[in-house]
């Protein structure tokens, strides 16, 4: 680029010569350098006296117009110096030299502090500069890097996504719970920080297939050959499907696992299939034998492995049997009932052909020797055996429960049902529960306290501070250091944050009111309340993490609690830390059951399977696998048989304790199940949800899936028509719906009367 300028001016600098100021034009105008009519006015102007105007003028006079470089040009306007050693050379044109050349030239104390804030940049330089050119840079930089570093920087999100969009439908009826979580994965670092995500890329996904069904896949993906639909063109044989079929190859190669059965796949049960398909391998415990460690993938292998389980009721002692039958045999002479039983093996459950019942050195340990209100609590279980509703939910088998004769019968299957309803709570009520007799019902709330109510109308007066020990010498004088006033309800305050679970104690049976109370709490506590004081006694600390449930054991000693960290503990209430920890579940241990005889623990879990463990041993003994959601619930029934589990994917699954094997699945409820209750003979369970209801179970039906002809009843196969959406199932025998509570627990008393609670749930809030 060149400028034409006139009158140029010399660079100037502290070493340079003085600038020379334009010089006042002569008074004519030479015709060599300017038109006739430019002539006239500068003359014009310079006779009226004009000097400044015709200086002003873009005629110079007498000079000639010379063109210069813009490098001159920079030179001319930019801060010049120069050594003696190096006369014409400017020594502040380098950036790198400016400050240490300034420094050299002997300047005063306020110019060198000017010269040490200057930054490291020529003054050439900065003239030279275009201020748009970082801006046209960085535009550069941007775009080369949405062309070429894309992948890299987003991976295949995109093509991720419109993957997920095109195929998650066709399997999310079976797989949401999955499905919903994997969407949640949209960066490399949920990937690398998502359990379940490194599950599937480090484990093999386990398929269970006929051989004939794995043969035409094996046939497809190195042919091509089967299957291919109509009209579709090249299909499979074309180039662009060879190459979908090696990709294919590589994630059934890297990350599928085929279980290949010879039998025919119409006799095998729907169950098998599903227990068999999953990430198996680490949700399996690992079996050490005598050649070592060995690893398994099927769950009915495991539990073929253990030892069989004693089933059987507890052992009584013969000096608490000796004298609950007397107290029995007095109350018959008192009430002339002769023909009342008194032997206390009638309360209970009869050991079937097959179960082993435990002796008293498979027992934990308890006290060695038995105190009154183990005597009432054993003479009452004999008086509420005599006096129980008994129920019959076979006789609604293959009966239209529409009809009459059902209407007739609906009294000898189902219980009475009796609901309490909570109101007014805002802040919401994860828990409640019932004491054995029935006296007392206790709830938790998320604002961190806990409630109790009275059911019986009785206040609940609780034992003074200022009372003298010495002083009680009998029930009498034990009533005079109670308060005076109550009220039908308390408020228990000690944990600091949502309490999740209360358990009322079971050692008085329905004999007497219970004298403890365990909640557990997000605090990662679990804390013993005593109903004499309403005051907290224990604070159990162990967990890391907030618990989720609690469970007293029948004996009334020992309880168990369930938590975030992926673990179960084993508490006793005369000592403040943990007896055993039950570790194996990969999340969140959701709930706890003790087996009737309290040799064994049942836990749930947010990794879809439910566990078995030896309570003394602390082993896994059985594991049950079948459900595709989180178990948020888990119930064992009286006579030790069975084990319920409820899971988020709206399932119970009914399982045999002893072989480990799944029953059957019932199916009805629309939204998550949160408790279930086994009735006092196991054959009937009851469960209660979130989508306000509550429903009966037959335990002894067969079930599967109920059919729904069409209106002709027949399709044109002769065979039933099935929904596609998740129906109820056949042992499903009524649905009690409330108006709006979601229903957070369910229990049978001794004598099956069902009681249930919950939170009413106001129109405005859903």
């Amino acid at each position: 680029m060149s400028s034409q300028i006139s009158n140029p001016t010399p660079p100037a600098s502290s070493q340079s010569p003085a600038v020379t100021s334009p010089t006042n034009p002569p008074a004519e105008a030479t015709s060599s350098n300017m038109s006739t009519a430019e002539t006239i006015v500068y003359d014009y102007l310079i006779s009226r006296g004009h000097s400044a105007a015709a200086r002003a003028s873009p005629v110079d006079r007498g000079k000639t117009v010379e063109t210069v470089s813009a490098e001159e040009l920079v030179k001319s306007l930019a801060v010049f110096a120069q050594k003696p050693s190096k006369p014409g050379e400017n020594i502040l044109k380098d950036s790198a030299s400016v400050l240490q050349e300034l420094s050299a030239m002997g300047n005063s104390a306020s110019i060198q502090s000017l010269i040490s804030s200057i930054g490291s940049v020529g003054a050439e330089e900065l003239l030279s500069l275009d201020p748009t050119d970082k801006q046209e840079g960085f535009r550069e930089l941007e775009a080369w890097v949405d062309g070429s570093l894309d992948m890299y920087r987003h991976g295949f999100k995109d093509a991720a996504l419109r993957f997920f969009s095109t195929f998650s439908s066709s399997i999310s009826l079976s797989h949401s719970h999955t499905i919903h979580h994997l969407s949640t994965l949209l960066l490399p670092i949920h990937v690398q920080n998502d359990e379940l995500a490194q599950r599937f890329r480090n484990e093999k996904y386990a398929i269970r297939m006929s051989r004939s069904g794995f043969g035409l896949l094996v046939g497809w993906l190195t042919e091509g050959i089967g299957g291919e639909a109509l009209g579709s063109g090249e299909g499979f044989t074309g180039e662009r499907g060879k190459r979908g079929r090696a990709a294919v190859m590589r994630v059934v190669n890297n990350h599928l696992r085929f279980d290949v059965t010879s039998t025919n796949p119409t006799n095998i049960s729907p169950h098998s299939w599903e227990e068999s398909t999953g990430l198996l391998s680490s949700l399996i415990p690992q079996s050490n034998t005598a050649s070592g460690s060995k690893s398994l993938t099927d769950p009915q292998a495991f539990n073929s492995l253990k030892n069989d389980l004693k089933l059987g009721p507890a052992p009584i002692s013969d000096d608490l049997r000796a004298e609950a039958e007397r107290v029995l045999r007095e109350q018959a002479m008192v009430d002339r009932d002769l023909t009342a039983p008194f032997d206390i093996q009638f309360s209970r459950p009869p050991v079937l052909p097959g179960v082993v019942s435990p002796t008293e050195a498979d027992m934990p340990p308890r006290p060695p020797s038995f105190k009154t209100v183990d005597v009432e609590r054993e003479v009452h279980a004999v008086q509420d055996m005599r006096k129980r509703i008994r129920l019959e939910p076979t006789v609604l088998a293959n009966v239209d429960p529409n009809s009459s004769q059902a209407n007739s019968l609906r009294a000898r299957a189902l219980p009475s049902i009796c609901t309490y309803t909570l109101h007014d709570v805002a802040e919401g009520s994860p828990c409640c529960t019932f004491s054995p007799d029935t006296s007392l019902m206790a709830a938790g709330f998320a604002e961190s306290y806990i409630r109790l109510w009275s059911l019986n109308g009785e206040r609940l007066r609780g034992l003074r501070s200022d009372f003298v020990a010495g002083s009680i010498k009998d029930s009498t004088s034990l009533q005079k250091i109670r308060e005076k006033k109550g009220s039908t309800t308390r408020k228990l305050i000690g944990h600091s944050g949502p309490v999740y679970s209360v358990a009322f104690d079971p050692l008085g049976g329905s004999a007497a009111p219970p004298k403890y109370l365990l909640s557990a709490s997000a605090d990662a506590t679990t804390r013993l309340w005593s109903l004499d004081t309403f005051t907290n006694v224990v604070a159990f600390r162990g967990h890391e993490n907030p618990v989720w449930d609690v469970k007293w054991s029948p004996m009334g000693i020992y309880f168990a609690t369930a938590s975030r960290d992926r673990t179960a503990r084993l508490w006793s209430t005369d000592r403040t830390s943990c007896l055993r920890v039950y570790a194996g579940h990969l999340s969140d241990v959701e709930c706890v059951q003790f087996h009737p005889n309290s040799l064994y623990l049942a836990t749930g879990s947010s990794d879809w399977t439910a566990r078995l463990w030896d309570v003394q041993r602390g082993s896994c003994v059985r594991v049950f696998i079948g459900h595709q959601g989180t178990i948020g619930s888990i119930a064992i029934s009286p006579d030790g048989r069975y084990v319920a589990t409820a899971s988020e994917d709206l399932a119970i699954n009914l399982w045999d304790i002893g072989s480990g094997k799944r029953i059957k699945k019932m199916t009805g409820h629309t939204s998550s199940i949160y408790s279930l209750s086994f009735s006092a003979e196991s054959n009937l369970l009851v469960s209660g949800g979130a989508d306000w209801t509550v429903r009966c179970w037959d335990v002894k039906g067969t079930g599967g899936r109920r059919e729904k002809p069409r209106e002709n009843g027949i399709v044109e196969n002769g065979s039933k028509e099935y929904e596609d959406d998740p129906i109820e199932s056949t042992d499903l025998l009524a649905t009690f719906p409330t108006k709006r509570t979601p229903i957070t627990n369910v229990q049978f008393t001794p004598r099956n009367l069902c009681l249930v609670g919950g939170v009413y749930t106001p129109p405005d809030s859903r």
